[in-house]
């Protein structure tokens, strides 16, 4: 990435790869000396600044002084969305030309908002500039360019004139050193916008400006009567839902005492509420209250909350219906005699437990996504079940399944517990062998977009002549269809380098759902011992 002078073109490597978007980070640590807490309030106020771009109808350009301190460099821009832009171009990267930089060096030494400068006509556009000194712990560590477009200027609404009086005090606590606030959280992605509805506060907390927006939404709540010299928080209390407490924050917000956010219930609407205080030469002034109409926003989060909460309790029930199919089919082995029949029926028992497992953990789950480790590790010990007291093999779980979504965490459920079980069954014939040398591995190789398992044993191996294609096993009938026709993958069986039996199952699985997201993700290479 490269870092221009707007003046005369040279270029200064930033210190990022070849091509990369510049970050706030990135040019504050490769070209400016600014400690790590003023970058961090810079951040603050990176994140909060829309609202002042908004307010003054105008672009909003941060320079940081670089290492040399004789220049300056734009790390951060931002456009108003309540007015035209002056700016077409990003300028992110660049250093500041001699015009700017005259503005930005006296807004930085007289340490006070610099607005004397005639409006620049450069781009047959006149736009007015003025330099806002960045104030923290009683120094200016940057300055904010504010670029209005003065070409559709006209009288202004009461409205405008609002909100032009707000940017103005935002400024000066800017400048000031007490806009962000020093130790106040991040305001959410979704915070009101100042489009969404204004209301200005004076120092008693009663409304002098209701923007239209702003009252429409007190409206919905069932406010009849206007907000002009009303006390927001009296107010506000009265259109609480009756049946809810009363919330002390919300007062406190409504009464623009504290920069937080709070939401009103009330007549079958929700109204969003942000409250900025505004503190100008040491003393409050009043404050900036952001209203939003979150009704509809509110009603489809509940609507999914109650749809997740379905799904959780239908895989709930369907675990339960499942676990009762093997619990009869249990009580039908023990009554049967045929060897072949008894052992049968097991198997379907332990293919139902398989799938229980997955339910069970969508049951628990936020999404319709498991961390399949933990389904591997209950499949491998059901699995083992089929070792006697003479066979004793543990199977070993090697790597990271990670996140899987259940319509391929089910079948995959399936074909570990096919694969697990023909090796138990018909790998290890041997008791003393299977004692001396007993090994079953499942190692896991888990991609972006890629799953690879490989359950290999050290049992007696493929019988003559096998050919996987042609198998007549049921199990194996299992797999195949599973892994290639439902999860459209590849499965390999073939002889064990060493002796005995590998069976590999490659298959697709989602970019989004990469393995080191899950509880094992971070210790891929650690072995787990499916039985103690």
């Amino acid at each position: 990435m490269d870092v221009i002078d707007r003046a005369s073109g040279n270029d200064f490597s930033s210190g990022c790869d070849d091509g990369a978007v510049p970050t706030l980070n990135d040019l504050a640590r490769s070209h400016t000396s600014l400690a790590d807490a003023d970058v961090e309030h810079l951040h603050s106020l990176v994140s909060d600044w829309q609202l002042l771009a908004d307010l003054s109808f105008a672009d909003l350009i941060l320079w940081a002084p670089a290492q040399d301190g004789t220049g300056w460099l734009a790390v951060a821009q931002m456009r108003p969305t309540t007015g035209p832009t002056s700016l077409y171009d990003d300028v992110v990267g660049t250093f500041a030309g001699p015009e700017d930089q005259r503005l930005l060096d006296v807004a930085r030494d007289e340490r006070r908002i610099w607005r004397e400068s005639d409006p620049d006509w450069t781009n047959g556009v006149p736009v007015r500039t003025e330099g806002i000194p960045v104030t923290r712990a009683h120094r200016v560590i940057a300055v904010i360019e504010r670029c209005t477009n003065l070409n559709s200027a006209r009288t202004p609404s009461r409205l405008e004139l609002t909100y032009l009086q707000g940017a103005d005090d935002l400024a000066r606590m800017v400048a000031e050193g007490t806009f962000p606030v020093p130790g106040a959280d991040a305001m959410l992605v979704r915070s009101p916008r100042v489009g969404d509805g204004l209301l200005r506060l004076g120092k008693s907390g009663k409304v002098t400006y209701a923007s239209p927006n702003a009252q429409s939404a007190y409206r919905r709540l069932g406010l009849a009567a206007d907000l002009i010299g009303a006390e927001l928080s009296v107010v506000t209390a009265g259109l609480c839902a009756s049946d809810e407490p009363l919330d002390e924050s919300l007062m406190v917000v409504a009464a623009g005492r504290a920069p937080r956010e709070a939401e009103v219930d009330g007549n079958g609407s929700v109204v969003q509420l942000r409250s900025i205080p505004l503190v100008v030469g040491g003393s409050r002034t009043g404050a900036l209250i952001l209203v939003r109409d979150v009704t509809e926003l509110r009603r489809r989060e509940r609507e999914l909350m109650t749809k997740d909460a379905t799904i959780r309790e239908i895989h709930h029930r369907v675990k339960n219906n499942l676990q009762t199919v093997a619990a009869l089919l249990r009580l039908q082995s023990r009554r049967l005699h045929a060897p072949e029949a008894r052992a049968a029926l097991d198997e379907a028992v332990r293919r139902v437990g398989s799938i229980a497992v997955v339910h069970e953990t969508l049951s628990h789950a936020p999404e319709e996504v498991v961390d399949f480790d933990d389904i591997a590790d209950r499949v491998a010990m059901m699995a083992g079940e089929v070792s006697t007291a003479e066979v004793r093999v543990v199977p070993k779980i090697i790597g990271s399944f990670g996140r899987l979504p259940a319509a391929v965490a089910t079948p995959v459920a399936m074909v570990l517990t096919e694969l697990l079980q023909n090796a138990l069954q018909h790998g290890f014939t041997d008791p003393q062998a299977a004692r001396e040398r007993g090994l079953l591995e499942v190692v896991v190789v888990r991609e972006p977009d890629r799953l690879t398992v490989t359950v290999a044993d050290s049992g007696v191996g493929l019988p003559a002549g096998f050919d996987l294609e042609t198998a007549t096993s049921l199990g194996l009938q299992i797999v195949r269809t599973l892994v290639v026709g439902e999860l459209g993958g590849r499965l390999r069986i073939s002889p064990r380098l060493g002796g005995g039996t590998e069976a590999v199952v490659d298959i697709p699985v989602g970019h989004e759902l990469v393995g080191h997201e899950s509880g094992h993700g971070e210790s891929a290479d650690r072995g787990r011992e499916a039985l103690s």
